[in-house]
């Protein structure tokens, strides 16, 4: 009687595959790869080694925690997972092709909120893997920039599902950001704070470099999704609070309580850095810092007066300006830095509910709210 392990390894010993795995195994050059866990490294992992930057500490060990933030934001994250396709679009697409469904300035509205936030995306999930990634040396956060990397592509996939159920102009609304001055600038004023970090060249570990680094945070946490977004997000869920574009208006409100998260976890690290690093937040880059808030800031009006040259859904351009320098001035005193228009209101006191989580409301009766996995988190 045959006995089929013994034939088969038999069969395993004579193939040369085998053979050649096992010389090379046997022969195997371990230097590089030790080369990779010198000094310190290559011993267990204390807290007291951990650090946002320039850390020795081995990056693959993830635990123990220092920041025990950063890794509660991962899983929060993971229990807001979402995906663009369980959003119906029945009542956008026929509100969309209804002759009298949109006036022409809500219709200017969503084209330029599509075209704007399908770019943007796409250039922080960009920064997020070639830059931020690489050269923040704590396991934990690097965990949550990987899973906001993955919420970007998710963010990127509603837009291309907008565009797809409305039967949009595909071109237009994706190369919006080289066509269209006012989304144009934005992405250039992003890409301009993060051409440098984008060099697998460029390394931390002097002053210059590491200020370098944080204007990069500054420029794409707190400027791109902390002020960029805001017309945008906005404009759109003051449409579902009218029952307009309702599909739209779901995924947009799951995109900002993700980037609410972004937002939130960008600022931790970045007041994170200062406190270990104290001579990086000079006079003169806090100087440096105030002029970003206030670039975007103008950028991003001079967005809201082209994206609604007239008033709709109960605001104008002249709110949104308003609106605008009053976030502006939160993002200042979230990084430690003066208010840069003092006196600024809220014209938009619902955008408040829906930007804080704790008091997030189902204004529009979706499923945003009830809509998690694992049932991990608890809204009031």
């Amino acid at each position: 009687m045959l006995n089929w392990e013994e034939g088969q390894a038999t069969q395993l010993q004579e193939d040369p595959a085998i053979a050649r795995a096992q010389a090379r195994l046997a022969n195997m050059d371990l230097s590089e790869a030790n080369a990779e866990f010198e000094g310190e490294s290559k011993a267990r992992v204390h807290v007291g080694q951990k650090q946002m930057i320039n850390a020795r500490a081995d990056l693959n060990q993830l635990v123990p925690f220092k920041y025990d933030w950063a890794w509660q934001k991962y899983l929060d994250g993971c229990a807001n997972h979402w995906m663009p396709q369980e959003v119906s679009m029945s009542r956008d697409i026929a509100l969309w092709n209804s002759e009298d469904g949109l006036s022409d300035d809500e219709r200017r509205i969503v084209k330029y909120s599509l075209g704007y936030f399908s770019s943007a995306d796409s250039l922080v999930a960009n920064n997020l893997v070639l830059a931020i990634y690489r050269l923040i040396t704590n396991p934990e956060c690097r965990q949550y920039i990987l899973r906001q990397a993955f919420e970007e592509a998710i963010h990127t996939h509603a837009y291309q599902y907008c565009v797809e159920s409305l039967r949009l102009d595909e071109g237009e609304i994706f190369n919006m950001y080289h066509e269209v001055p006012s989304v144009a600038n934005k992405a250039a004023w992003s890409i301009a704070h993060t051409r440098n970090l984008s060099d697998p060249t460029f390394t931390t570990g002097t002053p210059e470099t590491d200020q370098q680094l944080l204007e990069n945070l500054i420029g794409f946490y707190v400027v791109t999704e902390g002020i960029f977004f805001y017309c945008g997000f906005t404009q759109i869920l003051s449409m579902g609070r009218r029952n307009k574009m309702m599909g739209v208006s779901e995924q947009f409100q799951y995109i900002l309580r993700d980037e609410s998260m972004h937002l939130n976890f960008g600022i931790d690290m970045i007041n994170m850095i200062k406190a270990e690093n104290p001579h990086l937040w000079t006079p003169e880059f806090q100087e440096k810092a105030r002029d970003m808030i206030i670039e975007g800031t103008l950028l991003e009006i001079a967005y809201a007066r082209d994206s609604m040259p007239r008033g709709v859904l109960g605001m104008n351009a002249s709110m949104m300006e308003e609106y605008l320098k009053f976030i502006a001035n939160r993002r200042a005193i979230q990084i430690g830095l003066k208010e840069i228009w003092p006196g600024m209101n809220n014209p938009f006191p619902w955008m408040s509910e829906v930007m804080d989580l704790k008091k997030e409301k189902n204004f529009f009766e979706t499923r945003v709210i009830e809509y998690q996995t694992g049932g991990a988190l608890s809204w009031d």
